[in-house]
């Protein structure tokens, strides 16, 4: 018989282990070559893990178990047949066997039933000290109470769970269930590095506002035109990253990181973009962003965010950068502190868009504005970097036709 033993691969430099997320196939079941099996999570991605060949699976590995990279979590009967109509194969065996586990299970249900205590006992139970202490601070008789304890004894989580009776006899609580679930890999690493940012860095925020008047203009106006010749359409992002990747320009040691006691800078933009998917908060990286057309940052970003959401992001996107972009404005905040993305130095926060009253001119008048954030390390990045770089960033959203376009929004936007 020919079995091969399929090992969990490496995802990426650096990383050991992976947990099995989720087996999509069952024990005995015929798998297809290159038929995606399970998917494992590794602390920077979650990713599927294909069959070898084809033939009968035995899972050697539970959903949720840690396994290290090169270690056997299945093995793959070649030699098996692949069964008519594409049934697994284990499943003939489950079915003939079903009827005999259920003979001795008619015989032995009535067996349990003598143990059961009757209801009574628990009511008339003796409270134990700590939890009679309870019951009269909440002003309750012991006869109210059904007590877990050794026969029936009420104990002082009993007490402490003791709903108190309202006028009439109803209960003043409701339903008092909570569910246990482990955290994934992937969202244990992240809690990691929040953690280490909060005790590793010298963290400090840094807020603006920007008016968002002549980028809706310029969306109103050139939206068809941009989505008919470059197939993608014409966001927010497009505008923000090239804003940052100039103002990193500006300011070269926000584009820096800290290696021990040396500073790295970098000659290259590569933007991470923080994008929600189906496992978490994810920031695959636009590589190179100061040398992109604005269509050319819209179609990167929206294949990086359509492998987010599918789950086929490589740890390869996702690794590197040099700055992050986080829009919570998608979710509705009006004004957070966005946490730094180790290795990096800062990061910029974007925020829902409210109409507001702003003064123009001497006068009133209401206008799309946005408050944005940079949160920096301050061990590199002064106070006075930080806040200019935050001003080159509004100036560029609040005149990006001047500022981003070199004056011709049309040349500017690739039409």
């Amino acid at each position: 018989m020919s079995v091969l033993e399929m090992k969990v691969p490496s995802p990426g430099e650096s990383i050991t282990e992976v947990e099995i997320a989720t087996w999509l196939v069952k024990d005995g079941d015929y798998v297809e070559k290159d038929q995606p099996i399970a998917e494992v999570d590794s602390d920077k991605a979650t990713l599927e893990l294909p069959a070898e060949q084809s033939g009968v699976i035995t899972l050697k590995a539970e959903e949720g178990e840690v396994v290290q990279v090169g270690q056997v979590v299945c093995l793959i009967d070649m030699d098996a047949a692949k069964p008519a109509g594409g049934a697994p194969a284990a499943e003939a065996p489950k079915q003939e066997e079903a009827p005999k586990a259920a003979e001795p299970a008619k015989q032995e249900a009535p067996k349990p039933a003598a143990p059961v205590a009757a209801p009574q006992t628990y009511a008339t139970g003796a409270p134990s000290p700590s939890a009679k202490k309870i019951l009269d601070e909440k002003g309750m008789d012991a006869a109210q109470v059904s007590g877990t304890g050794r026969d029936g004894r009420i104990t002082k989580t009993d007490a402490e769970l003791a709903a108190v009776p309202a006028l009439g006899g109803n209960s003043l609580t409701g339903a008092r269930s909570t569910t246990t679930t482990k955290l994934s890999v992937l969202r244990r690493k992240i809690a990691q590095r929040l953690v280490s940012v909060k005790n590793e860095t010298a963290m400090l925020t840094t807020f603006n506002e920007v008016d968002m008047s002549e980028i809706f203009r310029l969306r109103k106006l050139y939206k068809e035109e941009f989505a008919q010749k470059h197939g993608v359409g014409l966001g927010f992002m497009s505008f923000f990253t090239k804003a940052v990747t100039r103002a990193l320009e500006m300011y070269p040691d926000v584009n820096a990181s800290i290696d021990g006691d040396y500073k790295i800078n970098y000659d290259f933009c590569d933007i991470s973009i923080a994008v929600s998917g189906p496992k978490g908060l994810m920031v695959p990286v636009l590589r190179n962003a100061e040398n992109m057309s604005f269509s050319a940052v819209e179609a990167n970003i929206k294949d990086l965010a359509t492998k987010v959401r599918d789950g086929k992001i490589t740890v390869d996107e996702m690794t590197g950068g040099t700055f992050t972009i986080t829009n919570g404005g998608t979710f509705g905040s009006m004004l957070s502190t966005p946490i730094i993305n180790p290795p990096q130095s800062a990061i910029l926060g974007m925020h829902n868009i409210i109409q507001r009253p702003v003064a123009v001119d001497g006068q009133v008048v209401i206008r799309p504005m946005m408050y944005v954030a940079m949160s920096y390390d301050h061990r590199i990045i002064d106070g006075k970097e930080s806040v200019g770089f935050l001003v080159a960033v509004k100036e560029g959203i609040d005149n990006p036709v001047e500022v981003l376009m070199g004056g011709n929004e049309r040349k500017g936007l690739g039409l």
